[in-house]
């Protein structure tokens, strides 16, 4: 039942009978398939025909436009959008701000979200939800703190993809009451995924409530069984945060037991651990065993791989560890993590603390579109003194 079945049933339709409701599913049919040509050459029939065009198929132009390499089509298609007269939804300014979101652009965020509200459209808790957890990942959590206001009074109903990401926020904003109001509603509802168990686990361990991951671990471990590699690492991306390499390594042996196998995040998160404890060769080592393993863009552009990368990079910059700094900032780079400020004022911290002048430092900041703070200035004054 591919695309040219699909064609074959919609030519056998009387032409009097090719609605707009028929055209619609047909392109979106072939846009889900990818076949672009054929869904642009539908769409001029549309035209033709005086058929109205779905906001629906133009997101989904949108998002398969969304790689780095395609993003430039992107204002054609809204140009098109515009001269077909077709409004955008509220799911369309969702899709453009997190495209932005995962480029780490929170300027081009904010824009698409004042076009949005220029327009008149309303958000909804889905906006608010992406416009929480990137200025949350940026480190802006006055701001993010204000959309997460947003998001609660949005909320509609019990829907867990939302009381998700809250969880998420909460742990990132420190704020232990207001996790635990929103792990309360989770458990409440008719069946709990153990995919938000593990957000909690990881959301408690990351204010510091290590004896509450550990009970919310072992719940899920009762409830849900231990199946996977995401099930332990979840625990074990706690343990290593604190430094607890011993019960870390207890984890590691009953994933072995359990016939889960480590994956690259597992070695990404014991190479935290290693460092943590202040066992540098053990943390090389580790992070060597992790690049032997394949690890997906998704999980490489990621954010608690790339938090997890960071606080390893800042353990490397304390030691004036420059070489290893540089091989792992690299990724940083490449996945636009590195144009937050905070993130690059930690590689210009390991210049400063290894005594080694580099002068385009600033440059490279600035070209990889990192804005430079006070901070930043300081640490640059600070490495001046070592300008040979």
């Amino acid at each position: 039942m591919g695309i040219s079945h699909g064609e074959k049933l919609f030519l056998c339709v009387p032409s009097e009978f090719q609605n707009e409701l028929l055209y619609n599913n047909l392109v979106i049919s072939c846009l889900e398939k990818g076949v672009i040509r054929l869904s642009l050459d539908y769409m001029k029939k549309m035209r033709e025909h005086g058929h109205p065009i779905s906001y629906l198929i133009f997101n989904r132009l949108i998002i398969l436009h969304s790689s780095p390499g395609s993003r430039k089509m992107i204002p054609k298609i809204l140009a098109q959008m515009r001269a077909d007269k077709v409004v955008p939804h509220v799911s369309t300014y969702n899709i453009l701000m997190k495209i932005e979101a995962n480029e780490h652009n929170i300027d081009g965020l904010v824009k698409v979200y004042n076009e949005m509200k220029r327009f008149e459209i309303e958000p909804n808790e889905v906006s608010f939800c992406i416009l929480a957890t990137a200025h949350a990942v940026a480190r802006l959590y006055t701001v993010a703190e204000a959309y997460v206001e947003a998001v609660e009074k949005s909320c509609s109903g019990d829907n867990w993809s939302t009381l998700d990401v809250l969880i998420i926020l909460y742990g990132h904003l420190g704020k232990e009451k207001e996790l635990e109001r929103t792990w309360g509603i989770v458990q409440e509802l008719p069946h709990v995924r153990s995919k938000s168990y593990m957000l909690a686990i990881e959301a408690f361990g990351k204010i510091g409530q290590l004896s509450r991951a550990e009970e919310l671990w072992l719940e899920m471990k009762s409830i849900h069984g231990l199946r996977s590699t995401e099930h332990f690492n979840s625990m074990l991306s706690v343990y290593c945060k604190h430094g607890l390499i011993k019960k870390a390594t207890g984890n590691f042996r009953e994933m072995e037991i359990n016939g889960c196998k480590a994956n690259s995040i597992t070695f990404r998160h014991l190479a935290l651990g290693c460092l943590k404890a202040n066992l540098v060769e053990e943390a090389l080592k580790t992070l060597e065993m992790g690049k032997d393993l394949k690890t997906s863009n998704r999980v490489k552009n990621s954010t608690p791989w790339l938090e997890t990368t960071l606080s390893i990079i800042e353990l490397f910059a304390e030691k004036g560890d420059v070489v290893n700094v540089e091989k792992l900032f690299e990724e940083l780079v490449k996945a636009k993590y590195a144009r937050h400020t905070f993130v690059f004022n930690i590689l210009i911290k390991a210049y400063v603390k290894a005594k080694i002048y580099s002068p385009n430092l600033l440059r490279r900041m600035i070209l990889g579109g990192a804005r430079p703070d006070a901070e930043t200035y300081s640490l640059v004054k600070l490495a001046e003194q070592f300008r040979p």
